[in-house]
């Protein structure tokens, strides 16, 4: 055993797992320091992972070489794709999870990852060196970490830290009147880092999440719920073909509030941590407790509830849509008006938890951070909500660290590359003044963006840096093979109108005068590859004798029905990159430039755009801002 590693990883969660799973394939030697390692990657809060925009993450981390998509197929309960009803670039998976299963599979995953060593204790503080240990006044001049410190008092050396401490750091949690210190139930806090922090120069705030109550599904009448299952033919997340789709899948169930519920519940109110002063974190908007939903949307008489099961062998049920740190009498109350809940047993009430964060326009968008050279930032103490967000970053922090400590430039995705881009680009040019979290109205290239295409965007990428294997890069290269042979047979082959009249009809779709290019057809509504395959035997034979399985069909169809929109984005992302190759020096004085807007000037010398397209995203600096900006470093 040694106590020097080049990269530690301070933190367990979604974002250390990823982060610390990266570094060590990459050839990294690499310490993950967890506080409790039967609770690797542990599902906090819900058991499920994806949904509307987070889906599409967890496929670009899964084309990259992470992790969290196969652990997902491998511990699945049940999976849906989202809005299926909408556009392909709206469809996004979500899958329940057995939670203990997912956690057990992460261990296993980490404990049989050559290079990666596993500490279990808490980090108190992180070691510096360089010139002094004051903040740092110029622009450039940088401390480097140079090791940590832990609770149990030992002191590790290394060359990069990826600190990923989640709601973890002076963490505090909320139920009613109850008040105690820890970054989830059952989990002590971590005390010592934001103070180290804080005393080089790093800004920090205070964030609020919350849970609802975990409920025993023997006390609840499942018979008068009204099911969601599944889907019939369910995909998967990873692209690898070493993972199945899930089978014998869970429901959840619908479950609904009332007035009467809502009257309990405010009745609650002036004892609810939330109202009478004594959280002062920032909640998130999208993801709100009951009694925010209460509050805002005050004329609704119901609120819609999910019953969530937590795995395939325990008896608890997570409530989605109810976090609280009401008293526990208020939910217990509360509850027991719900239609099925009126006998339930709660093995634990909802709490809300406060914790400490830095704002990420501290951070380079390899998520290092400006202070401190080899310090890098992942997930939640990054201002963001959700295991999702927390992944991605943790797997580029991971990627970044270990690049930078091999002279190796780091890997930084564009907005019309990858959902991850879209995310650090809006963490560190624009910042966060609530938990941030993922959507697909925060991507401008949405259509270019889906969660179908996320291998042909970033595998040949995951390839390159090492973390995509040659079995798994001659499975993608196959499959984008396929995909072009299909569309190029659909370019090539006519159709007669005698062959496909009857067909088009069946379809609400109008009948040929004349022939037409296959092509041309699949551009219509309600037709599909998979239901000309029965009325054209040539397709039939084609897609056979090439061996294309469903993905590459499906791949190819969104690629014909969306080609013009496609194309559009494509020639809008070419345009606006532009500015993205524009740079701007790491030590320009923004105060020097009087005909910028006094607002633009304090925005960007604060957070030092690489860019002038970087520049362009920062509230607050206006398009004629751009314009002086371009006259200067442009044109």
């Amino acid at each position: 055993m040694t106590l020097d590693y080049d990269i530690i990883v301070i933190g367990g969660g979604h974002a250390g797992c990823e982060a610390a799973s990266a570094a060590a394939r990459l050839g990294s030697r690499t310490l993950l320091l967890t506080m409790d390692m039967t609770k690797m990657a542990s599902m906090s809060c819900n058991p499920a992972v994806g949904g509307v925009a987070k889906g599409q993450i967890v496929r670009e981390i899964d084309a990259l070489g992470g992790q969290m998509g196969r652990i997902t197929d491998l511990t699945a309960v049940q999976f849906r794709m989202l809005n299926m009803s909408k556009g392909a670039a709206m469809w996004s998976p979500r899958a329940q999870c057995d939670k203990t299963r997912f956690s057990e599979e992460w261990r296993h995953t980490l404990e049989n990852t050559p290079n990666l060593y596993i500490w279990q204790d808490a980090a108190t503080e992180l070691l510096f060196e360089g010139p002094d240990q004051t903040p740092q006044e110029e622009f450039g001049k940088r401390l480097r970490i140079r090791g940590i410190r832990t609770r149990m008092g030992v002191e590790f050396g290394c060359r990069a830290v990826v600190l990923t401490a989640g709601t973890f750091l002076e963490g505090m949690m909320h139920c009613g009147d109850a008040h105690a210190e820890g970054g989830r139930a059952g989990d002590a806090a971590s005390h010592g880092i934001t103070a180290s922090l804080q005393k080089i120069g790093f800004e920090t705030g205070r964030m609020k999440t919350g849970t609802p109550a975990r409920l025993d599904a023997r006390t609840i009448h499942f018979e008068q719920l009204e099911p969601q299952y599944g889907d019939e033919k369910p995909s998967k997340f990873s692209f690898s073909p070493e993972t199945e789709p899930v089978q014998d899948q869970m429901p959840c169930y619908l479950v609904y509030t009332s007035p009467e519920v809502h009257a309990i519940l405010r009745s609650g109110f002036d004892r609810s941590p939330l109202f009478n002063g004594t959280i002062h974190g920032i909640g998130p908007r999208y993801c709100p407790s009951i009694e925010d939903k209460l509050r805002t949307f005050a004329d609704k008489e119901q609120h819609q509830l999910f019953l969530e099961p937590e795995g395939r062998t325990t008896n608890e049920y997570y409530l989605n849509g109810f976090s609280s740190s009401l008293p526990w009498e208020i939910q217990w109350q509360a509850l027991h008006k719900i239609h099925g809940l009126e006998e339930v047993h709660l093995y634990r009430p909802g709490y809300a938890i406060e914790y400490d964060y830095f704002p990420p326009t501290q951070l380079y968008h390899s998520l290092e951070t400006k202070l401190v050279a080899g310090l890098y930032f992942a997930g939640q103490v990054n201002g963001t909500t959700g295991y999702e967000e927390a992944a991605a970053q943790g797997l580029m922090a991971g990627i970044n660290a270990h690049r930078a400590l091999k002279g190796e430039e780091p890997i930084v995705l564009q907005r019309d590359e990858a959902y991850i881009g879209v995310l650090i680009d809006d963490l560190v040019t624009k910042g966060v003044d609530e938990p941030y979290r993922m959507f697909t109205s925060r991507a401008e290239y949405r259509i270019l963006l889906r969660q179908d295409n996320a291998d042909l965007r970033l595998t040949p990428l995951g390839h390159k840096i090492g973390l995509i294997s040659e079995k798994r890069y001659a499975h993608f290269e196959k499959k984008r093979l396929n995909v072009e042979l299909l569309v190029a047979f659909a370019r090539e082959q006519s159709v007669k109108a005698s062959e496909i009249s009857d067909y088009l009809k069946s379809v609400g779709s109008e009948p040929l005068t004349q022939g037409r290019k296959l092509y041309d057809i699949l551009m219509r509504n309600n037709v599909t590859f998979e239901s000309l395959k029965k009325v054209l035997p040539k397709l039939h034979r084609f897609i056979d004798a090439h061996e294309i399985d469903a993905e590459a069909i499906e791949e190819a169809e969104i690629q014909i029905k969306y080609k013009g929109y496609i194309e559009r984005e494509k020639f809008i992302a070419e345009k606006l990159h532009r500015l993205e190759n524009i740079r701007i020096p790491d030590d320009f004085d923004f105060f020097s430039m009087q005909s910028l807007t006094i607002e633009a000037r304090q925005k960007l010398s604060r957070i030092h755009p690489k860019t002038i397209g970087q520049a362009s995203r920062i509230p607050g600096v206006s398009p004629a801002d751009v314009n002086v900006l371009l006259v200067k470093f442009g044109r």
